[in-house]
């Protein structure tokens, strides 16, 4: 019996060690979509509101599947002051859901499916550039920081900034 106690301890704190290298990502089945997961994750907060405002969050929750590259907080903090303020204006509804549908492309793409070089579409019409090198994989130039977070209806793979359609940043510029 004293010999069971450090074995289950030890067999613990390797899935736990486990877990943590793999970005807090189980096998076990996805139970939220992705809007509620980004929700649970509590590093999007700009970003589902961004996806409210925009009134993109019902298609979100839709069957899919969606592949989303999401940034964080940080990186919509990055961006040239008042950006963000200005793209939730009712007013700029269009140009908010284009930034965000180019986030956005349709299909479960998880991070080994897709090569370097790969030009997938977005739902904004589209296509972004997907990099990988020795030092990781970037999407239009923003690090991919995690990928395959696996949810109901997709997966989402979180990036450090906040990517532009074309016509968007040439705006910005």
């Amino acid at each position: 019996m004293k010999l069971r106690l450090p074995i289950i301890l030890m067999t613990a704190a390797l899935i736990f060690s486990v877990q943590a290298v793999a970005g807090g990502h189980s096998s076990a089945p996805a139970k939220q979509d992705i809007v509620d997961t980004a929700i649970s994750a509590g590093s999007f907060n700009t970003l589902v509101a961004a996806v409210q405002a925009a009134e993109l969050a019902e298609a979100l929750k839709g069957t899919g599947p969606f592949t989303v590259f999401a940034p964080t907080d940080e990186a919509f903090a990055a961006l040239p002051e008042g950006t963000v303020e200005s793209l939730l204006k009712p007013e700029n509804q269009d140009q908010l859901q284009a930034v965000l549908l180019y986030h956005v492309v349709s299909g479960k793409i998880m991070a080994a499916d897709i090569g370097s070089g790969a030009q997938p579409a977005t739902l904004q019409g589209a296509t972004i550039d997907v990099v990988g090198s020795a030092s990781g994989v970037t999407v239009n130039g923003a690090n991919v920081v995690s990928a395959d977070v696996v949810t109901t209806n997709g997966v989402i793979h979180v990036i450090d900034a906040v990517i532009l359609p074309p016509a968007a940043a040439a705006q910005t510029n």
